[in-house]
């Protein structure tokens, strides 16, 4: 009977051992491209928490300004469309900085608004600093695509008196050493470009949103947040180990004479969007030790979360779309890696109906991944003020995977609507 039983352990193994193979097989690659994935968030958290805070006392920035013989001339450029609701609170939330009204001009590019924003603008009381509204005039050519937004910045900057430019959105509000710390930092570094920090919601020391403002404790308000909140994060900590550039259109600076050394949006102004992050590595490859990132609380840009989903996922295949298109291929492996990983998770449900074995490691996979995620997000979320979303991250963890996925196709092969536009692939 022994000897019988021992003769039936070869069939055995014969008849189980390819099923095996493949699972075993699939089993170790998952595992290394997780581990690989893994070690990436944990570099990125160890770089977001060795970025040093810059000083952001008034008193030692006015002493060291003092000892400087550049005073720095700013042009703070805001391309808007159709943004009636939010220009006024924008503009009155930039005449409150500290920063020597002398020393700064607010420009607003129209970008053929038909709310009304220009004349808002233009209605405005305020004529110190400077405030000027350029409309553009071009005919919207439905045929092929226009980077407007490029349109409107170049605009401006040929219009600015500026020699250090900077950009931001006009549904942001700014705290009111915004500017001056960073002409600080741009006059203590010599920085080309920088990058700094924006934020969705939790706005402080700023003028009183409007009574349509959303409201920022919505389920849809709070996943945005806690996935801006991630990007901020990855943004900081690859400016600073030169890992990668990657940076946000509503909180950037840069030289003037830098973007017409590189030939400004030359050679991307085909490009529907891609204002920050396609400029910056023209800049980057130019300048690569003076590409920086500014961390201080003084620095943070607050923006508004979108109110509807469809208005999220607009706004994040916008985002999305420009993946293909960098020039910085590091990003581009990174972006590669974060999408097979979340793909490997909507994959395993599936294959787990024909062996169990796929289930265990979803839920094995999930939990790793939260643990691995949860510090670096918790330490930038510090940052910002809003570590309470926290408590939402593991809950939304799957939702977030989805999500991933799904946005990462559409801006890749999909069509989106911006400002009213429909953007087509």
């Amino acid at each position: 009977m022994v000897a019988a039983h021992y003769q039936h352990l070869p069939y055995i193994y014969r008849s189980s051992l390819p099923k095996m193979v493949p699972v075993l097989s699939f089993t170790l690659i998952g595992c290394f491209i997780f581990i690989v994935y893994g070690t990436l968030i944990d570099y990125y958290r160890r770089a977001w928490t060795a970025i040093p805070v810059f000083e952001a006392d008034a008193q030692t920035r006015q002493t060291r300004q003092t000892r400087q013989t550049r005073q720095t001339r700013i042009s703070v450029l805001i391309p808007a469309r159709n943004e009636s609701a939010n220009i006024a609170a924008c503009i009155e939330s930039l005449f409150s900085q500290t920063y020597p009204r002398h020393l700064y001009e607010v420009i607003v590019i129209d970008d053929h608004s038909t709310d009304g924003t220009a004349e808002i603008v233009k209605g405005l009381p305020y004529r110190s600093p400077a405030l000027s509204c350029l409309q553009l005039t071009d005919p919207i050519n439905q045929q092929r695509p226009i980077a407007y937004k490029k349109l409107a910045i170049d605009t401006g900057i040929r219009a600015a008196t500026g020699d250090l430019i900077v950009t931001t959105d006009a549904d942001c509000l700014f705290h009111p050493e915004w500017l001056s710390t960073i002409a600080a930092f741009y006059e203590e570094t010599g920085a080309k470009f920088i990058a700094a920090p924006v934020r969705i919601g939790g706005a402080t020391h700023q003028p009183t949103r409007s009574a349509t403002s959303p409201n920022e404790s919505t389920f849809l308000s709070i996943f945005q947040t806690l996935d801006f909140i991630t990007l901020q994060g990855i943004t900081g900590a690859s400016v600073y180990k030169k890992f990668h550039t990657m940076c946000n259109g509503a909180n950037l600076a840069y030289e003037k004479s830098a973007f017409i050394e590189v030939g400004g949006f030359a050679g991307i102004d085909s490009i529907p969007s891609g204002d920050d992050m396609l400029l910056m590595h023209k800049i980057y490859d130019k300048y690569p030790e003076k590409v920086l990132f500014l961390k201080s609380p003084n620095a943070i840009v607050s923006t508004r979360p979108e109110t509807t989903w469809k208005g999220f996922f607009n706004q994040r295949i916008r985002w999305a779309s420009k993946a293909d298109r960098y020039d910085d291929k590091r990003i581009f492996r990174v972006l590669l890696l974060v999408y097979i990983v979340n793909l490997m998770f909507v994959i395993l449900p599936v294959a787990g109906i024909w062996n169990s074995w796929w289930l265990w490691l979803l839920l094995i996979g999930l939990l790793t991944k939260t643990a691995v995620e949860f510090p670096f997000v918790y330490a930038v979320a510090g940052f910002f003020g809003q570590q309470s979303l926290m408590r939402w991250f593991p809950l939304l963890q799957p939702l977030h995977i989805v999500y991933t996925v799904v946005i990462g196709w559409m801006g890749k092969f999909a069509s989106y609507r911006w400002k009213d536009r429909k953007i087509t692939k």
